[in-house]
């Protein structure tokens, strides 16, 4: 299949800044340590000023995960939406520097929202305090979905994330639409079993019609059938789509696929930062899909570069993956 792309990605185009803040500045911020809350614009203008030794780097799930698979060496782009402002001119430049394509200029104009960024404050300690604002990425709409892109890719993977809007649903769609007819294939993250929940029977009604594969965590997939038996939620999945896979933190990870379920050992260790695990988990994945894999080896590739990126800080891999395959032999 002759396609300009091996995978396009559309997400929430999320800036993640960093800065370091000790436990008397969190509190004094209001901020509470370890967790990651939702923060509305002026909150999120407020913490940012609040930054004096900030670091800037693209982030939003499938935008890792775009990463990832770049850097193995595939043909990527990623569909967001920012905002014509610093962030937003930042994270369209950095991700085409990476060497993934963002097609959707900056838009402009009063009316619009900044760009959607995380202010993440790093104690001494390592924790982690994320505050989130979901910003002009969160609006993304089928206006914002060019059909010759959707054409253009053999693997079109979804962030779940962005289904909590109309507009975003409409989005899914229309690019699914377009990448299934022109011969694609195409994918969902579940993301979060709270948006699971918010949306349980129109996913359900997407997996069936629309989507090829599907990855989520035992915890969404139990939420997305209604069952506190994963054999059951897998089985009910495995009917409608012909590739559907859990990953289950130091578990093995399942996949079912062409009534064959497939089974991936995972050494559970202690993460220096889960940031990122799933989605990296996804980008292994869906390189071994890319590059003609079968079933364990695509699981084995996730496993691989989760492990990766769960060993240091930030959600995207530092050391090569194509080195880590090469190592347990899976290239």
């Amino acid at each position: 299949m002759n396609k300009k792309y091996d995978v396009v990605g559309i997400g929430n185009a999320m800036v993640d800044v960093i800065s370091h803040g000790d436990d008397d500045f969190l509190e004094n911020m209001g901020i509470t340590k370890g967790i990651m809350q939702l923060v509305e614009r002026e909150r999120a203008e407020l913490l940012y000023a609040a930054m004096n030794d900030r670091t800037q780097a693209p982030g939003g799930s499938v935008g890792n995960t775009l990463a990832g698979i770049g850097s193995l060496g595939l043909a990527t782009a990623f569909v967001g939406r920012v905002r014509d402002d610093t962030l937003g001119r930042f994270y369209a430049e950095r991700m085409q520097a990476e060497g993934t394509d963002f097609p959707n200029p900056p838009v402009g104009g009063d009316e619009h929202l900044p760009t959607s960024r995380s202010m993440i404050f790093v104690s001494p300690d390592g924790e982690r305090s994320m505050n989130t604002y979901l910003g002009v990425g969160a609006e993304l709409s089928g206006e914002d979905v060019d059909p010759s892109v959707m054409e253009n890719t053999r693997i079109l993977f979804l962030e779940g994330y962005l289904y909590d809007k109309d507009k975003g649903k409409e989005a899914f769609a229309a690019s699914a639409a377009a990448c299934r007819h022109a011969g694609g294939q195409a994918g969902i993250s579940l993301s979060d079993p709270f948006c699971v929940d918010r949306h349980r029977d129109s996913f359900r009604a997407l997996i069936e019609d629309e989507m090829d594969f599907v990855i989520g965590n035992e915890a969404e997939w139990l939420s997305l059938y209604e069952t506190h038996d994963l054999a059951t939620a897998m089985q009910e999945a495995a009917l409608v789509c012909p590739t559907v896979v859990c990953t289950r933190s130091g578990h093995p990870v399942i996949i079912r696929q062409d009534d064959q379920e497939v089974h991936v050992p995972v050494t559970a260790v202690t993460p220096v930062d889960a940031t990122g695990a799933g989605d990296q988990f996804a980008a292994g994945f869906i390189y071994g899909m890319a590059s003609g894999r079968d079933a364990e080896i695509c699981g084995r590739m996730g496993v691989a570069a989760a492990a990766e990126v769960i060993g240091h800080i930030g959600p995207r891999p530092k050391r090569p993956l194509k080195l880590i395959f090469a190592e347990q032999g899976l290239i």
